[in-house]
C-alpha cells in the first residue's frame, strides 16, 4: 500500500484525500518558467503529450498498448534527451526527482487541482479517463487558493531552503491547515524558532556580560538557523561595530552607495540596515557592491557576511553609518573685487543647495552656483550643503562641502579715456585708476568690455603710441597679478603717401603715379591751377586696375594726394601727403619735309622740329632734341640705339619756335628709319609728339 500514497483512501464518491496545498519543491519558480516557455498548461503534458496520464495512485505514463510506466529518474533522463520543446522542463523534473522522488507527482497534482478549480474542463488535461472523476471530486474537497496563497504555496520551499525562517512563518500563515507536508514544516519551523530564540538569549547575556566574542558566536548561530533574523543581525553589528577604520567602506557616489572591502577567499552576503519613516528597524539584501536603492536623505549601515556553501561562515564586516545625501561636485571658486563666485554640479534629487558664508553682506544663490559680494580682502571659509526630502517628509541636510578662498586686492577701474592728436602722434588722458598702474594696450582681437577682470600676465604689451593704421587702444588698471579692463578709443594713424609723379597727356589730362600706402583703402587727390581746381576720392582697387587720370588743363597745376580715414568716430592722426607741381603743357613735335626737287632726285630731306606751349609762358626750358637713324624699317628704341643724324638745342627751339634742318646725305644705306628723342634735365617735363612711324622711313 506504500506505493499508493495520496491514493490509498478511495471511497464514495471516489474522492482523493491528502492532496497537497503546496508543491513543496525547491526551484518551483524555474520549473514554472520553463513550463510556460514550452507552452504547457501543466507539467504532466511534458510527460504524456498524447494523454493517458495517471496520478491517483502514483505518477504513471502510458507504456505499450495497455501498459503503464511509473515516472522515475531513469524515465525522466530518457525524455530529457529527446529534442522536444519540453526537454528543459523534463530535465528540471529529473533533477527534482533525484532530490525528492515524490516531488514531480506533488507538482502535477498541485497544478491539476489549481486548473480544475479555475474551471478548466478535465477532459482537456490529458488525464486517463479512469481517474478524471476522482480528480474532479478531489478538486472539490481541497481548499481553493487565491493568488496570494498560491504565491506562498509555490515559494515556501525555496524560503525554507534558504533558511529564511521569518519569511517561511509569514508564508505558512497564509495557507490553510490540513496539508501533511505543511504540517511537518510548521513543526520544524517551531523547533527551529525555539533554537533561534535560545541562541539570541545567550548572545544577549554574553553581550551584557562583556564577552563580545561569545556573543558573536551565539548571534552567528541564530543567523545560521534564521538567515533573515534581524535581531541576530543587529546583535552582530553591535558586537562588530567598526573603529575609526571600517573594514567595509561605504562611499557616496552620485546615484548610489558603493561598497569596498577585501573580498578574498569567500563569497559574501551584503545587507543594508536602515529605519523606516516610522522608526522601525529594517534589513534588506543588497545584490551587488553598488546599492542604488537607498532613498535620498536616509542613513544606512552595511554588513558583509562571509559565506561558505551558502551559509554564514564567520562574523560580518560592518561599515560606518552613511547618510545618503550626495554633495555637489565640480566646485569652482573665483574671486573678483570684493566678491567670490562659485559654481558646481548639483546632484540629482537635491531639493535645494545652500551656502554658508557668514562674512558676506550679500549672498545670491542659484541652482548651480552663488555670488557673494561686499567681502573684505582676505581668506573666507564657506560651506555648501545639499538638502534632500527624506521618505518621512523631513528636509535632510548633507554634511556639506567646505572650502576656503581668498579675496585679493583689485585695482580701481579707469573711468574715462580720451585721445587728442598731437602732431604726428596722439596724447591720451584718463580718469580713475587711483592707486593702480594704468597701462595703455592695443587689443589684437576682441576687446573685453570695461570692468572685465583680467590677469596681468594675459595683457598685451603696453604701448606709448599706437601703431600706424587702425588701433583699439584701451586703458587697463593693473594691481599686482590682477587687472581691470577699461574704456577704449579708436585711433587711426594715417599712412603717408610717397612717390607721386605726373605725366602730361593730350587734351589737358595728366597720368598720376604714386606708391599706394599699405592698409589704406582710399586716397584723396586734389589739384589746383589757373584752369581751376578739383578733388577725387580714389579706391585702391580702382587705382590698381586702371591707374589715375586727372583733367587738369594745359597750364601749370599743383597735385596733392593724402590718405583718407575709414574708421567712423576714430581719433585721426594725419600723415604727410605727396605733392607734385606740373608746369604748363609743353610739347615738341617733328616731321620729315621734302621740297619739290626731291621728287626729281635733286631736292633735300629736311626735318622740321616745332616747340608748342598751349599753356602759355612759364613752361620748362625745352630739352635738346636728338634724331637717331637705324638701318631697316625697325624704329630705334633709345637715343643710343642707332646713328645720331642731327641735334637741335632747346635754346634754338625757344628762340625760333620751329627749326628745320637738312638731314645728312645717306647717313646709312637706304632704307633707314628715323626717330626723335628728348635729352636733358627737363626731358620728362616736355611731351614729345611723334608722327606716324611710316612717315619716318627714308628709302
Amino acid at each position: 500500500m506504500a506505493g499508493r500514497e495520496f491514493g490509498h483512501h478511495l471511497g464514495l464518491p471516489r474522492a482523493l484525500s491528502g492532496l497537497p496545498l503546496s508543491p513543496l519543491v525547491v526551484g518551483y519558480g524555474d520549473l514554472a518558467a520553463a513550463q510556460h516557455a514550452a507552452g504547457l498548461r501543466h507539467i504532466g503534458e511534458a510527460l504524456a503529450p498524447a494523454g493517458g496520464l495517471r496520478v491517483l495512485d502514483g505518477l504513471y505514463v502510458p507504456s505499450g498498448p495497455r501498459g503503464r510506466r511509473r515516472v522515475d529518474a531513469a524515465l525522466l533522463d530518457d525524455l530529457a534527451r529527446t529534442a522536444s520543446p519540453s526537454a528543459r522542463v523534463v530535465e528540471l523534473l529529473a533533477g527534482l526527482c533525484r532530490r525528492d522522488p515524490q516531488g514531480p507527482r506533488r507538482v502535477v497534482l498541485y497544478q491539476l487541482i489549481c486548473l480544475l478549480q479555475e474551471s478548466c474542463p478535465v477532459e482537456e488535461l490529458g488525464v486517463h479517463p479512469d481517474e478524471t472523476a476522482g480528480l474532479v471530486a478531489a478538486a472539490e474537497l481541497r481548499a481553493a487558493l487565491d493568488r496570494r496563497q498560491r504565491d506562498a504555496a509555490e515559494s515556501v520551499a525555496d524560503a525554507w531552503e534558504r533558511r529564511r525562517m521569518h519569511r517561511v512563518r509569514g508564508l505558512v500563515e497564509r495557507l490553510p491547515q490540513g496539508d501533511p507536508g505543511l504540517e511537518r514544516l510548521r513543526t520544524a519551523l517551531a523547533a527551529r524558532s525555539a533554537r533561534v530564540d535560545a541562541a539570541l538569549s545567550a548572545g544577549r547575556r554574553a553581550e551584557e556580560g562583556g564577552a563580545p566574542e561569545s556573543a558573536s558566536e551565539h548571534y552567528l548561530r541564530a543567523l545560521d538557523l534564521a538567515a533573515d533574523d534581524r535581531r541576530a543581525l543587529r546583535g552582530l553589528v553591535r558586537v562588530h561595530r567598526p573603529g575609526p577604520e571600517a573594514p567595509l567602506r561605504a562611499e557616496l557616489a552620485l546615484h548610489r552607495v558603493e561598497l569596498d572591502w577585501d573580498r578574498a577567499g569567500s563569497d559574501w552576503r551584503l545587507l543594508c540596515l536602515y529605519r523606516t519613516e516610522k522608526g522601525e528597524a529594517r534589513v534588506r539584501e543588497v545584490p551587488t557592491a553598488q546599492d542604488a536603492a537607498v532613498p535620498l536623505g536616509t542613513t544606512v549601515r552595511y554588513a558583509a557576511l562571509p559565506l561558505e556553501d551558502g551559509r554564514v561562515a564567520g562574523p560580518p564586516l560592518v561599515s560606518h553609518r552613511v547618510l545618503f545625501a550626495p554633495e555637489v561636485t565640480g566646485l569652482k571658486l573665483t574671486d573678483g573685487p570684493g566678491r567670490i563666485v562659485g559654481s558646481w554640479r548639483r546632484p540629482p534629487g537635491a531639493a535645494e543647495v545652500t551656502v554658508e558664508l557668514d562674512s558676506a553682506p550679500r549672498l545670491d544663490t542659484r541652482a548651480d552656483g552663488f555670488t557673494a559680494t561686499g567681502l573684505p580682502v582676505g581668506p573666507h571659509t564657506l560651506r555648501i550643503v545639499c538638502h534632500y526630502r527624506a521618505p518621512d517628509g523631513r528636509l535632510v541636510p548633507s554634511p556639506g562641502v567646505r572650502a576656503t578662498h581668498t579675496v585679493h586686492p583689485w585695482p580701481r577701474p579707469v573711468r574715462t579715456l580720451t585721445a587728442t592728436p598731437d602732431g604726428d602722434t596722439v596724447r591720451f588722458d584718463w580718469t580713475g585708476g587711483q592707486d593702480a598702474e594704468v597701462r595703455l594696450v592695443v587689443w589684437p582681437g576682441r576687446v573685453p568690455p570695461p570692468g572685465t577682470e583680467l590677469r596681468t600676465a594675459d595683457l598685451p604689451p603696453a604701448t606709448d603710441a599706437p601703431p600706424v593704421g587702425h588701433s583699439r587702444v584701451a586703458a587697463v588698471a593693473v594691481l599686482g597679478e590682477r587687472a581691470l579692463a577699461g574704456p577704449v578709443v579708436d585711433v587711426e594713424m594715417l599712412r603717408p603717401v610717397t612717390g607721386l609723379t605726373a605725366q602730361r597727356l593730350p587734351g589737358g589730362e595728366v597720368s598720376v603715379l604714386l606708391d599706394w600706402p599699405d592698409g589704406t583703402n582710399h586716397l584723396m587727390v586734389r589739384w589746383e591751377g589757373p584752369d581751376g581746381e578739383g578733388e577725387r576720392t580714389v579706391t585702391a582697387h580702382a587705382y590698381r586696375r586702371g591707374g589715375l587720370r586727372l583733367p587738369v588743363g594745359p597750364r601749370e597745376v599743383r597735385i596733392r594726394a593724402t590718405a583718407v580715414p575709414h574708421v567712423p568716430d576714430a581719433v585721426v592722426v594725419t600723415a604727410p601727403g605727396a605733392e607734385a607741381v606740373l608746369p604748363p603743357d609743353t610739347s615738341i613735335g617733328y616731321q620729315l619735309v621734302c621740297d619739290r626737287r626731291r621728287f626729281l632726285g635733286k631736292g633735300r630731306t629736311l626735318l622740321r622740329v616745332t616747340l608748342s606751349s598751349p599753356g602759355g609762358e612759364g613752361g620748362p626750358e625745352p630739352p635738346e632734341f636728338v634724331c637717331v637713324a637705324r638701318s631697316g624699317t625697325l624704329r630705334p628704341r633709345s637715343a643710343a640705339d642707332g646713328t645720331t643724324v642731327l641735334r637741335i638745342p632747346g635754346t634754338d627751339l625757344t628762340r625760333h619756335g620751329t627749326v628745320e634742318q637738312e638731314l645728312p646725305v645717306a647717313p646709312l644705306p637706304a632704307p633707314y628709319t628715323l626717330r626723335g628723342f628728348l635729352l636733358g634735365e627737363h626731358a620728362a617735363a616736355v611731351r614729345l609728339e611723334e608722327p606716324s612711324p611710316a612717315t619716318l622711313v627714308v628709302r
